[in-house]
């Protein structure tokens, strides 16, 4: 049984952090620390374990049940079909690929031009050069390990270790005062928890197999075990990438908000950083990291999209999927960065919960073998609170604060038990009938 070579697998486990390293992953934890202060990393444990933790184990999840498909249809068939193409679409056009563009754009444009000049037009043409280049790319999506491991990876991380240095030996004014919702430990760990949600890598994780399978096939690894184990082995070093990645910018932000306090959001964070730091080669610098960073990970998206619509529906050419997807994508990233990331959170807060206990209960298949309510009951618990407290959120309503972690944002996970209970039960009647 042929397995990667230890070059091989180390470049693919690059490609895939480049896949999952983009614009929210830029963004949040830099935010987090500016506002979590001296209480930054316990906010990092938790984002750590929902951005890093809940990934890996989602890429060891797929990989061993077989796809999204297979896991899905655990809980019905019906189910893994709707909820796969959310998966997509929600990690796709709708909401991450069009962040890629925009949040790009927010660096790399109008930090160089005048008060005065066309944002709009300026955002049009950027989009427009920047999803044709990342069409191209991901025309050959079996070629992403030379493209994105031996290339775009190394230099995304040599720039961000260059901005990280350049606050150890300057670390401004220190880190500043926990902000609101931050004042406790607990309150930091379940805050950066939910912050988490918005880098998108946990739902990520369960659509990335499919081009990460083809990469290790494209380097000779045919047999599926050992597809399998090398897939595995790259979502380890993903993660462990994405921890020290996070851990850095977490310092960064945490040294901004010190300095500068309350940015509008994490890319000012880091612009006022970067700007005291370096001065005019602070905004180039910025720029290139998040070109660079959204680029891979707009890639990456295209690709995987392309690949599983391809495979549902096949009269469409993959290449086609992918164009389509591109066009789409561009279209809305010219809502603006705010507007998306407006439409996201709601949308990642009701799909979350019920991505994560779908992980968790791959991990539990030994004993759940022949209970075949537990799934669907889970899934449908977790799922309708998730929906309820969201819903309660935008409302602005109490009804259900009484829930026990109600007051953390994490009232689904009592839902969820009883709804692993409750399959159990019906599991164990069902058997004895």
């Amino acid at each position: 049984m042929k397995q990667l070579k230890s070059r091989d697998l180390l470049l693919v486990g690059f490609t895939l952090f480049s896949m999952f390293f983009g614009a929210g992953n830029l963004i949040f934890p830099p935010n987090i620390a500016a506002q979590a202060g001296t209480m930054t990393w316990f906010a990092m444990l938790g984002m750590t374990l929902s951005a890093v933790g809940l990934p890996v184990l989602g890429i060891i999840a797929v990989a061993r049940s077989g796809g999204l498909d297979v896991l899905g249809g655990r809980v019905h068939p019906l189910f893994a079909k709707v909820f796969t193409v959310i998966a997509y679409l929600a990690i796709g056009p709708c909401l991450a690929i069009p962040r890629t563009a925009s949040t790009s754009f927010e660096m790399a444009v109008p930090p160089f031009v005048g008060g005065d000049a066309p944002i709009a037009v300026y955002q049009l043409i950027y989009s427009l050069v920047f999803f044709v280049l990342a069409l191209i790319v991901a025309l050959r999506p079996e070629k992403l390990t030379d493209r994105l491991g031996k290339i775009m990876c190394p230099i995304l991380i040599a720039l961000i270790v260059i901005t990280f240095v350049g606050c150890v030996i300057n670390p401004l004014e220190g880190y500043g005062a926990a902000g609101a919702g931050y004042e406790t430990p607990v309150q930091a760990v379940s805050t950066g928890f939910l912050a988490g949600y918005n880098t998108m890598d946990t739902i990520a994780a369960l659509v990335f197999g499919i081009i990460i399978s083809l990469n290790i096939r494209a380097r000779g690894v045919e047999e599926d075990r050992a597809v399998v184990r090398g897939a595995v082995r790259a979502g380890i070093i993903a993660g462990v990438l994405l921890f020290v990645i996070y851990s850095m910018l977490a310092h960064i932000g945490a040294l901004s908000g010190g300095a500068f306090p309350n940015p509008e959001n994490g890319a000012q964070a880091l612009t006022n950083i970067v700007a005291a730091l370096f001065g005019r080669l602070g905004n180039v610098l910025l720029a290139a990291i998040f070109v660079i960073a959204c680029f891979n990970v707009c890639v990456g998206l295209i690709c995987s999209c392309g690949e599983y619509f391809n495979s549902i529906c096949p009269k469409l050419s993959y290449r086609a999927w992918a164009l389509l997807f591109a066009v789409v994508s561009m279209v809305l990233a010219n809502a603006g960065l705010n507007q998306i990331l407006a439409v996201s959170g709601p949308v990642l807060n009701m799909i979350y919960p019920v991505v994560i206990m779908l992980i968790l209960l791959a991990y539990a298949q030994p004993w759940l073998e022949g209970r075949r309510m537990v799934y669907p009951m889970t899934i449908l618990f977790t799922g309708v609170a998730s929906i309820l407290f969201e819903v309660q959120r935008l409302l602005k309503l109490e009804v259900l604060n009484g829930m026990p972690l109600a007051e953390l944002n994490l009232g689904w996970i009592l839902p969820a038990a009883v709804g692993v209970i409750v399959g159990l039960i019906l599991s164990g009647k069902k058997a004895e009938a």
